[in-house]
């Protein structure tokens, strides 16, 4: 099925299973609850910017979210969290919910997003380390953990630090 994921924003009837995704795909309920909190932010949340990958039935199994964060005093967005049911993992369904979420920004006029996470996995997206840009969070993380994306090539990424949403609680 890895090809064929219908991708779109999140709707109300989509927050059960988005919630179920992540309980599945993490450890602990600290992600889905992450989730519900920057949905209650009017600061952070950016409809629209909440997409979920589904199944042929409608069924969301994957799931991407971009909020906002700065870069410095440059508004950005931050990628996080991301989840895909274990049932579907490996399936192509994060990616296309990643894709669509990236998507969706730029055709929003937003121009920068930052994640923390794999940097085997988020290259394919066109992200690269952060540093190289000037661009730092003010906790430790590994150089090559924090990445960064343009997704306009008419606004070059900024350097400064990454202000997060207060829901990510750094």
């Amino acid at each position: 099925m890895g090809n064929s994921w219908i991708t779109r924003a999140e709707t109300s009837a989509d927050i059960p299973a988005i919630r179920d995704i992540h309980l599945a795909a993490f450890p602990t309920a600290l992600e889905a609850d992450l989730v519900d909190a920057l949905r209650a932010d009017p600061t952070a949340w950016i409809e629209g910017l909440s997409l979920v990958a589904a199944d042929e039935a409608g069924r969301p199994v994957g799931y991407a979210l971009l909020t906002r964060c700065h870069i410095g005093t440059t508004p950005a967005l931050c990628l996080a969290p991301c989840a895909v049911h274990p049932q579907w993992q490996r399936t192509g369904a994060g990616t296309a919910a990643v894709r669509a979420a990236l998507t969706a920004a730029k055709s929003l006029g937003e121009h920068h997003v930052v994640v923390l996470g794999h940097p085997s996995y988020y290259p394919r997206f066109g992200f690269v380390r952060a540093s190289l840009h000037g661009i730092t969070v003010s906790f430790d993380v590994p150089d090559e953990a924090l990445m960064a994306l343009s997704l306009d090539a008419d606004h070059p990424l900024p350097s400064g630090t990454v202000h997060y949403a207060a829901a990510f609680s750094i």
